[in-house]
């Protein structure tokens, strides 16, 4: 049977994702890799990981076993070498001529699936390109609209906004961008995950949720109008609630994904239980993308000792991700943990 082909990208050069890459290529992921990324780059990776690794030009040809160790390679070359720890500007193409590769090549049905390693925004900027992330970057290419999640074996987490200084949020946040992002979620839960009827815990902006207009009125004025109509339209939202206490265990039973205001409403959250175990997502895209939900660990690169957990972690996803959207009819999500009975009370009336 034809393994899945996924494409890896390597990322910020100068940072860990190549030795992440290579710690992959060593496990035995039931999936053909195809790196895009610089071949000495690798080896040299490679050779500070103290790994063996057998890189193989990439053809396009189907593959039904791979040898762990064994990685296929569509080699897109560094301007400059790299020197671990200290990213170059001059390699800011090479890394969105990785992206775009891996984008174009899913689209054109090469590859099943992109898993990405972390790469530095800074650099790119510093190279006079205009490039806010990952995210935004495949959006673009794509033409689609996006939303970032990142979940773990038991959380998942999509934002209402990415990455903008919190002075921003409450004006980026509109009844009509509130809906968008619901159906998004509503509509990849469903094909994505396979949960047939999402339910959808939507935080409050200010703390305790507003209480009441004291905190602010973001949550009278522009959330509740949005879940309201979207409940008109059948969807299972509980909210706004109150961030604090939206997380905590016995509320958890409730809802199968959490809609957070801004970056780090909930993430600090997720990644302090499952910082090892967390991927990010883009929700909204033609193909499936994952990624590491952590940075290019600058202080680390060149040592070989990067934990690949998290890239480890994203490949696994990509490969579910693959096999629901080619076999498996959407389902409901731990059927025997639902409580429909019970409802998280709004608390703005």
């Amino acid at each position: 049977m034809p393994l899945p082909r996924l494409a890896v990208t390597a990322g910020e050069p100068a940072g860990i994702g190549a030795e992440l890459l290579i710690r992959l290529a060593a496990t035995p992921l039931a999936a053909s890799l195809v790196a895009i990324t610089d071949r000495q780059l690798l080896e040299r990776a490679a050779t500070r990981c103290g790994v063996a690794i057998e890189l193989i030009d990439d053809d396009g040809s189907v593959q039904t076993e791979r040898r762990p160790g064994s990685l296929r390679l569509r080699h897109t070359p560094l301007a400059v070498d790299e020197i671990p720890g200290q990213p170059d500007p001059r390699n800011a193409r090479h890394v969105l001529d990785t992206l775009a590769e891996a984008a174009d090549g899913c689209m054109a049905g090469r590859y099943d699936a992109v898993v990405t390693a972390p790469l530095q925004k800074s650099s790119i900027n510093d190279a006079g390109i205009r490039f806010s992330g990952h995210t935004e970057f495949f959006a673009e290419r794509a033409h689609a609209e996006v939303v970032m999640m990142l979940a773990s074996p038991e959380l998942r987490v999509a934002l209402a906004t990415t990455h903008l200084p919190l002075a921003a949020v409450s004006a980026a946040i509109t009844q009509a961008s509130l809906t968008r992002t619901l159906r998004i979620m509503h509509a990849e839960l469903r094909a994505k995950f396979g949960i047939a009827e999402p339910r959808i815990a939507v935080l409050g902006i200010n703390p305790h949720a507003g209480e009441g207009g004291h905190l602010g009125r973001e949550e009278i004025d522009t959330l509740i109008p949005a879940l309201d109509a979207l409940r008109h339209e059948g969807m299972h939202l509980l909210g706004p609630l109150p961030a604090d206490t939206a997380f905590v265990p016995a509320q958890r039973r409730h809802y199968d994904a959490v809609l957070a205001m801004y970056h780090d409403q909930a993430l600090p959250v997720l990644k302090s239980e499952a910082f090892d175990r967390t991927v990010n997502l883009t929700l909204g895209l033609p193909f499936i993308r994952t990624s590491v939900d952590h940075g290019t660990a600058l202080d680390l690169a060149g040592t070989g000792r990067a934990d690949p957990a998290s890239l480890i972690a994203a490949a696994n996803m990509a490969l579910e991700l693959v096999a629901r959207r080619d076999t498996r009819p959407p389902s409901p999500l731990r059927g025997e943990d639902r409580d429909e009975g019970t409802i998280l009370p709004r608390t703005i009336k």
